[in-house]
């Protein structure tokens, strides 16, 4: 009870039949979890009471709490998804088993079984996106008792966190979630050099003191001095894994990313917000180039706030982030702040939505992925780097990432924009499809029924929804050619052996295809095209296929004229034509089966 009233202490904002509620969970927890212990030794259920605590934090629903509470006794106990269904209902046994990995995948290896699990997640969220915020709060306790686990296991999982969880969240909007996952992932990963880090950063701050409180004050009074009060001044420190990434990525000293005096201002207005940021403009000078209006055009997660960097005292960069008291809440709890703020917050609904169409879009990536490796390293390049804000012709502002090109645009638009878009005006410019995309441009389209995705390209498009669609339309029309292939290479052979295809028996032609493991004709078609199935064997198998002769004299014709293959040039991605000999229309030319590619055409010299 002692491990209970820890958690039952924060539900105070949930009515009390919806605690009666929790409490019937923690017993259900309770029986299930019953002489399992942890790693650590402590018993399972602190788990789950540690996990549910945090989401308490939140003041998330209390559906959440109770598969918060609920969440491995699927995985880890005999009970079954039926009986949580008759004790809490079909939303909760939905959620808890959201939140259950994938047991008895029959993969090739730990990577896809763990892939699959991540496929199996997304599916999950996107029937409810409360599913992800108890995988965060799970992984953060997880992270949080890391020491007592096996060191190979310890490895794996913070770099899983710091991957994909850390990630996840900072997409999420949960900037505290996103830096205490970061800092405990890195300090799992790298503990000597995050016990050094650590005591520098120690050492700098208290060097800084003195300096940090001269700027506050100074800002204080010109605030005064304008008639701009019911302000706070907050001090920023920089988180460890932050420093120490930033050293990484812009391969700067540990002295140069850390000497900068950091703050942030939190008003009670937009309106607040920019005179706040007149008023330190005339204070310090600003560099140029340094400042970001994220009020106009917040960013992807629904992060809102001015950001400046000015000349501060002894000529020392100080940062600026200006913002009211909403967009600091929503900033540290992101998506969470959807039921934190409940009533009378668009902020926290616009940033629900955005979050709902980022998992609908990896949904679509899913479908449209057959690997789940595959898919698993495309939501990796998908956690998230720099975004680039662009303009339709309409007003409407797209994000995409630092480095997108039109044909990325094209695809974020819709995937039969950038199926078919043959060409791009950018602020009334016609440039080419590969042109990279700057902040504030405004970005039109052509496009063409006849058109198609060129695997071109693959070489120049940078987001994640671009490349596995047109991979998957290439995939799709390779399949369409190599078939049309197979049929013409077959044709040829049974030419050549001056006998007719179409008057082989359908029973024949049916128990070959099962013989040989082929559903379809089609299937072998596509084999014959890939090289995998020589056309001149599977022709003579099937003329001898133990019919009398009689019959195998009616299909084949004596004296059956042999016929080339023609090759028009316009068959796509079945057909290859060499590079070292560059065949043209009129050369006489020899075709070779490469086994998994198709036809490659040389000239005959």
């Amino acid at each position: 009870m002692q491990l209970y009233k820890q958690l039952h202490e924060k539900l105070s904002y949930l009515e009390a039949d919806k605690i009666e509620q929790i409490y019937q969970a923690y017993l259900f927890a309770l029986e299930s979890h019953f002489g399992q212990k942890r790693e650590s030794g402590e018993k399972f259920i602190t788990h789950p009471i540690a996990v549910a605590s945090i989401l308490a934090d939140m003041r998330i629903d209390y559906q959440s709490i109770i598969v918060a509470l609920l969440h491995d006794v699927i995985e880890d106990t005999l009970t079954t998804k039926e009986k949580i269904v008759a004790k809490f209902g079909q939303e909760v046994a939905d959620l808890v088993d959201g939140v259950t990995k994938l047991d008895r995948i029959e993969s090739s290896s730990k990577d896809e079984t763990h892939a699959q699990n991540f496929r199996k997640m997304v599916l999950a969220m996107s029937r409810d996106i409360r599913v992800i915020l108890i995988k965060l709060a799970d992984r953060l306790h997880n992270m949080q008792t890391i020491d007592s686990v096996a060191p190979i296991k310890r490895h794996r999982v913070a770099k899983e966190t710091l991957d994909i969880y850390a990630p996840i969240a900072n997409r999420l909007g949960m900037y505290k979630m996103c830096i205490k996952l970061e800092n405990l992932a890195f300090a799992a990963l790298y503990p000597r050099r995050n016990e050094i880090l650590e005591k520098s950063m120690g050492q700098v701050y208290g060097k800084n003191k003195e300096v940090m409180k001269l700027i506050e004050r100074e800002l204080k009074e010109a605030f005064s001095k304008n008639s701009l009060k019911d302000l706070k001044i907050v001090g920023r420190t920089k988180h460890l894994y932050g420093v120490y990434k930033k050293m990484l990525d812009h391969r700067a000293s540990f002295a140069s990313v850390t000497d900068v005096y950091a703050f942030r201002i939190i008003v009670q207005s937009i309106d607040d917000c920019y005179r706040a940021l007149g008023i330190v403009h005339g204070l310090y000078k600003p560099l140029p180039g340094k400042f970001k209006d994220y009020i106009a055009m917040p960013k992807f997660n629904g992060y809102q706030s001015l950001h400046t960097v000015l000349f501060g005292p002894y000529g020392a960069p100080v940062e600026i982030q200006i913002r009211t008291q909403l967009m600091d809440q929503t900033a540290n709890n992101g998506i969470a702040a959807h039921w934190l703020y409940k009533t009378g917050s668009d902020v926290a609904d616009v940033i629900h939505i955005r979050a709902q169409q980022w998992v609908n879009d990896l949904l679509e990536m899913q479908q449209n992925t057959s690997s789940s490796a595959e898919f698993l390293e495309n939501l990796k390049i998908d956690l998230f780097p720099d975004k680039v804000y662009v303009f339709t012709p309409k007003g409407s502002i797209m994000e995409l990432t630092r480095g997108a090109t039109v044909v990325d645009f094209a695809y974020a638009v819709h995937t039969d924009i950038g199926n078919s878009c043959i060409a791009a005006r950018i602020n009334r410019k016609f440039l080419p499809l590969s042109t990279v995309l700057l902040n504030g441009q405004t970005v039109s389209v052509v496009t063409s029924r006849a058109a198609n995705p060129n695997p071109e390209w693959l070489n120049f498009v940078t987001t994640s929804k671009a490349r596995h669609c047109i991979r998957h339309y290439i995939k799709n029309k390779k399949r369409s050619e190599l078939v049309v292939l197979g049929k013409q290479l077959l044709d040829k052979a049974f030419s050549d052996l001056q006998c007719y295809f179409q008057k082989i028996d359908s029973n024949a032609i049916a128990a070959f295809l099962e013989k040989s493991g082929f559903k379809t004709l089609d299937d072998l078609y596509e084999d014959i095209g890939l090289g995998k199935h020589l056309s001149i064997l599977v022709a003579y198998q099937l003329t001898n296929s133990g019919e009398s002769q009689k019959k195998k004299e009616d299909k084949c014709a004596v004296g059956a004229e042999d016929k080339p293959l023609l090759i028009r040039g316009v068959e796509g991605v079945a057909i290859n034509f060499a590079s070292c000999c560059y065949p043209i229309p009129g050369d006489s030319i020899s075709g070779y089966l490469n086994v998994g590619s198709g036809l490659d055409i040389h000239t005959k010299d």
